[in-house]
């Protein structure tokens, strides 16, 4: 039996010092906050969706960085695998849209409750207000950690789960990615993730808190030909103070790499319909509303609030009659539905990013054991790692596959 230190008390660390737990291991689990999951609080806006349904061959899919190292953690411990061990241990789960798992309570305290029957169960030693500082090895062997009063605490493997830099206010300040760059890992750049977009134009922001449901939204990155297509996804989307959030837009924000100025956005309004057909459509209600003001002739086909915009984007004189409008015309305003180009001026920080990208070099660590290649007996979870997947409950079940992999790792 060895002794174990977690550091780290979200849904990564809680994982690892369960399953280390298991197999027997003393277990000291240590979190700088003043409880457990501080995080997990907040996730799915205080719901948690803490996995995803679909099947875990399909996971792959979803995850935008180093999928193939994420192989062994996913199938070693699978989203069923993780509803089961929540029922378990008295969280009853719900299956809502687009696959994504809650809780029936609606409650993520409730997540954080099963993890800490579990934790109870195996009678992990749970140390709340204790903020490591750094590691304590010895000719590439770990052999304990400092904690930020002086002491040394001496363990037989440490499992680092302190989690990326989003959401600071958690306790992710991305602190221990300092240590392990002295320690001689690489560490690849960190950048928020899931996170809403700044743009150039004005318009987004004249439409604050409209949502946009069933539209296309796609990222492409500019070139010297041109432009480059990265990603198209369907979904929802909002229009905020700052430039534009939602579903749609986190998840592309994190295929941007490098200078987010690099990239576009074009929205599809009606990705039902082709450009003929969007024609055709348009064409049938000029037809109806011939004898209106252009401005009053598009409330069958967008938000009233969002009219003035797309008026004012087409270049049409809003006065002008419907039939009036020329050919040309009538294809620039079939252009804003279909082909509505947004520009990036940046990306939000951290403080607003649900993960980050970046992280622990994954060719240093041991993707079937979760062990460092550079200092023995330590091993890694969670967002700590350069791994990162689209929202949906698929970073959570990445977080507590990689911590249980570690967890039942160690011997």
């Amino acid at each position: 039996m060895s002794k174990i230190a977690i550091i780290g008390g979200g849904p990564g660390g809680m994982m690892a010092a369960v399953a280390a737990g298991d197999k027997g291991h003393r277990v000291d689990l240590y979190e700088s906050n003043e409880k457990l999951g501080k995080k997990l609080y907040i996730t799915g806006k205080g719901r948690c969706n803490l996995t995803n349904a679909i099947d875990i061959g399909d996971y792959f899919d979803s995850i935008v960085h180093n999928h193939r190292f994420l192989y062994s953690a996913l199938y070693s411990f699978t989203n069923e695998d993780f509803m089961a061990f929540m029922e378990k241990n008295g969280v009853p789960l719900k299956i809502e849209r687009g696959d994504r798992v809650f809780p029936v309570s609606d409650k993520s305290s409730d997540v954080i409750s099963g993890f800490k029957t579990a934790l109870n169960k195996n009678k992990c030693n749970i140390c709340l207000n204790k903020k490591v500082t750094n590691l304590l090895i010895e000719d590439g062997v770990l052999k304990g950690l400092v904690l930020d009063d002086g002491k040394i605490g001496y363990y037989d493997a440490v499992i680092l789960a302190t989690g990326g830099k989003s959401y600071p206010s958690t306790g992710s300040d991305g602190n221990f990615f300092k240590v392990l760059k002295a320690c001689g890992h690489q560490i690849r750049s960190l950048a928020p993730a899931l996170v809403p977009v700044n743009t150039k134009e004005n318009w987004p922001r004249e439409l604050q808190g409209l949502s946009l449901k069933n539209v296309v939204l796609t990222l492409s990155k500019k070139t010297p030909k041109g432009q480059k297509k990265i990603k198209s996804i369907l979904g929802e989307m909002l229009f905020t103070h700052f430039g534009i959030s939602g579903p749609l837009v986190l998840s592309l924000s994190s295929y941007i790499s490098g200078d987010p100025k690099d990239y576009v956005l074009t929205l599809d309004l009606k990705p039902g319909l082709s450009i003929e057909q969007m024609e055709n459509r348009i064409q049938r209600d000029f037809i109806k509303y011939q004898n209106k003001d252009f401005g009053n002739a598009l409330g069958d086909l967008l938000p009233s609030k969002m009219i003035p915009v797309m008026v004012d984007l087409s270049g049409i004189d809003t006065s002008l009659k419907v039939n009036q409008i020329t050919k040309e015309q009538r294809k620039k305003l079939v252009q804003c539905f279909k082909q509505l180009n947004i520009s990036i001026a940046d990306l939000r920080d951290f403080t607003e990013a649900i993960i980050t990208s970046g992280g622990v070099d994954v060719k240093e660590v041991d993707p079937g054991t979760m062990e460092s290649k550079m200092i023995k007996n330590l091993y890694f979870a969670g967002e700590m790692l350069d791994v990162d997947a689209l929202t949906g409950g698929y970073n959570i079940q990445i977080a507590v596959s990689t911590g249980w992999l570690a967890g039942n790792s160690v011997v």
